[in-house]
């Protein structure tokens, strides 16, 4: 992306950093300026990542439901950059199937990691930008399935709906202190969640992949899959003082799925 000075001097983390959205996000901040500490669960793919990147980032390894390990990364993260102002919470996980069939094991790792691991992580910055007295932004990755339910996600969804009510709420009891808190909402992101995710809505529904592809680029107005950079453009501008009047947001990026 080019460089356009957007968040220039801006210390920033992201979680889920090692690819998809949340290295596109990376990628995206540090070409505006920021430093960028980049996390994820798979550490050495971060410290990649990160080096591709250049010395304005580095990468540590990260699992969000883990608080203590939550807690210690922000602290070293924000003792490399000299402080912290930004902060992404990307990482997602995301598996289908029926409620029928649907196990415990599932529930609890959807949630685990999209919902709480969405609050250890925004609860993490909220305390680094309070103690530091810095009017932080928060930008939360949630989902099309924050919006809307779907069939063979509904644990999924259930966890992403909990990130956009989690925002509105955040938003509203940190504001006093300038700390905003958005989200942004992907739709049929090309990733590779999403060729996962393909396969196994072609299994559920007796369908091919292509077919189950066809039909979400069929639903997608913008006649595309959308591309990882997409949604990392709205983070920037999330992240950015182009929208110092937002706050509590959660923005349709899905290429005119969801229009509301």
């Amino acid at each position: 992306m080019t460089n356009r000075g957007l968040l220039a001097g801006r210390r920033a983390l992201v979680t889920g950093a090692a690819r998809g959205i949340g290295l596109a996000i990376a990628r995206a901040f540090h070409g505006d300026g920021a430093r960028v500490a980049l996390s994820d669960i798979d550490g050495g793919a971060a410290v990649t990542a990160a080096a591709d990147l250049g010395s304005r980032a580095r990468g540590y390894a990260l699992d969000v439901t883990d608080a203590g390990a939550t807690e210690r990364v922000f602290k070293e993260a924000a003792q490399w950059m000299g402080g912290l102002d930004l902060v992404a919470a990307n990482a997602g996980i995301s598996t289908m199937n029926a409620v029928r069939d649907l196990t415990e094991e599932e529930w609890d790792a959807n949630m685990a990691v999209n919902a709480k691991g969405v609050f250890l992580t925004n609860r993490e910055a909220v305390r680094h930008f309070l103690a530091a007295g810095i009017e932080g932004v928060i930008v939360n990755t949630a989902s099309l399935a924050a919006k809307i339910g779907a069939p063979y996600l509904a644990h999924y969804a259930a966890s992403k709906f909990a990130v956009v009510g989690f925002t509105q709420s955040l938003a509203r009891e940190v504001s006093a202190s300038g700390i905003r808190v958005n989200a942004v909402c992907p739709g049929y992101v090309r990733t590779s969640m999403q060729e996962r995710e393909i396969a196994w809505e072609g299994r559920l529904r007796g369908m091919t992949p292509a077919a189950v592809l066809d039909e979400y680029i069929a639903a997608t107005p913008l006649g595309r899959l959308e591309e990882p950079d997409d949604v990392a453009s709205i983070a920037v501008f999330l992240a950015s003082d182009l929208s110092r009047f937002l706050t509590g947001e959660s923005i349709n990026a899905s290429g005119g799925v969801l229009m509301d």
